[in-house]
């Protein structure tokens, strides 16, 4: 570990100044020789260097965002090459090189400050060992060797002898106490961070050899902070601790604000926005808005989620737009309750006809000739008798009248004759 931090002795000194310059603010509110003044020099040399990586963050969740716009091309790959593993690896590689996506940004930010926790570490060990390095000075060493932190010397490890311990002002026992706590808060934060990454903000639908990789690192970077955390200086733990906690309320924002498509943080966070949408009827800050207009583009490609948030809508009678504001839907009507406040209601859907049996269809088509029957209105020449066509008049009974049904009446046979055109002059 003093190799790896002497190649990053280079940045001693800036380090070493920063913290000089926050000890000397906290200083003179708990005294200099406090381990409040070095353990919040500490912490604030943490925050400002998290401010400064933000813009690397914004970097990180940009490529993440660009990976996940890859996951149907990734599962593409994985169907037609399931089979195959290295084909489809090399297919994989061959999709982020053209893309120019890259699985191991999230690594981007501990990367980034690993130059600064190996000088701090490079400090701290100095410090412990009497000598002055950067713009520490004799008095300022003599200073930081008087801190202690819950009973635990600033610059003493887990596996520092009793007599070490000693001439620093302590015991083991209050050393291995606390840096043990330290240990286990620093290794659980950063398990519970990715913890939460993998089971929140991942899209389930689709595994990925991206996926596999932060799984394994779930599991991997805890164990290496316990394992070297026995060697780290009690203010190294206050940086590596303080740093997690940040990484871990910086993803739990993201998360809840920003969630992955497809994952169980976009589920809760649109069941949110909707009931959000039709309490107040629109979209608020440029966030919602960003987040409506993405949906509104997917079209048929959006996802289980995005689907339920755009039906609820529907119901409450509200429309996505496609600039990412909501308003009221045209399909909808507004009628008002016993109350008489108005309510939005959906249009009445077209009811379809049920369905009739034979035998309704033909009872129908009896009552239907009976009631044109008895209507006053005369049939045309076009229209049905209810008799059969090829009835004949039966012959004449013995009193001279027609047979009952065999002849028509005069009025049938009127209505049937219709008016006569008058015949022409010449023909006279």
């Amino acid at each position: 570990m003093d190799t790896i931090a002497s190649i990053f002795s280079f940045i001693t000194t800036p380090v070493s100044w920063v913290i000089v310059q926050f000890h000397s603010v906290y200083g003179a509110i708990f005294g200099p020789d406090t381990g409040w003044a070095w353990g919040l020099s500490i912490v604030s040399l943490v925050i400002l260097i998290r401010i400064c990586l933000i813009p690397l963050f914004v970097k990180q969740i940009k490529a993440t965002r660009a990976m996940q716009t890859l996951q149907p091309e990734m599962k593409k790959i994985q169907e037609r090459y399931k089979n195959d593993k290295q084909r489809q690896s090399e297919e994989m590689m061959k999709l982020y090189k053209e893309t120019g996506t890259n699985p191991l940004s999230s690594c981007l930010p501990i990367l980034a400050q690993s130059p600064f926790f190996f000088a701090l570490y490079h400090v701290l060990n100095s410090i412990a060992s009497n000598d002055t390095i950067g713009v520490i000075n004799n008095r300022l060493l003599e200073s930081a060797q008087k801190a202690h932190i819950f009973g635990a010397p600033l610059a003493s490890k887990f596996t520092d002898s009793s007599a070490k311990v000693q001439e620093l002002g302590s015991t083991i026992t209050d050393v291995r106490v606390v840096t043990a706590i330290m240990i286990v808060l620093m290794s659980f934060s950063q398990f519970y961070t990715q913890r939460q990454l993998m089971t929140k903000n991942v899209d389930t639908t689709v595994k990925t050899p991206f996926m596999q990789q932060q799984k394994m690192l779930m599991y991997v970077f805890p164990i290496m902070f316990a394992v070297f955390g026995i060697n780290f200086p009690v203010g190294v733990l206050v940086y590596w601790l303080t740093t997690n906690v940040w990484t871990m309320g910086q993803q739990m924002y993201v998360i809840r604000n920003n969630p992955t498509p497809g994952s169980k943080a976009q589920a809760s966070y649109l069941e949110r926005l909707t009931k959000h949408i039709t309490q107040h009827g629109k979209t608020r800050g440029r966030g919602q808005k960003a987040i409506v207009k993405a949906i509104v583009a997917k079209g048929r490609d959006r996802n289980e989620f995005e689907r339920k948030f755009i039906n609820g809508l529907s119901k409450a009678g509200l429309a996505a737009q496609a600039d990412g504001n909501v308003v009221k839907s045209e399909a909808s009507t507004l009628v008002e309750t016993e109350d008489g406040t108005p309510a939005t209601s959906a249009a009445p859907k077209r009811q379809q006809p049920k369905r009739q049996s034979k035998s309704q269809r033909q009872a129908g088509t009896v009552q239907g000739g009976a009631k044109a029957a008895g209507e006053s209105e005369p049939k045309t020449s076009l229209s049905k008798s209810d008799e059969p066509q090829d009835a004949k008049p039966g012959p004449k009974p013995a009193g001279g009248k027609p047979a009952s049904g065999g002849t028509r009446s005069k009025a049938q046979s009127g209505q049937r004759k219709g008016p006569q055109r008058p015949k022409s002059p010449s023909k006279k």
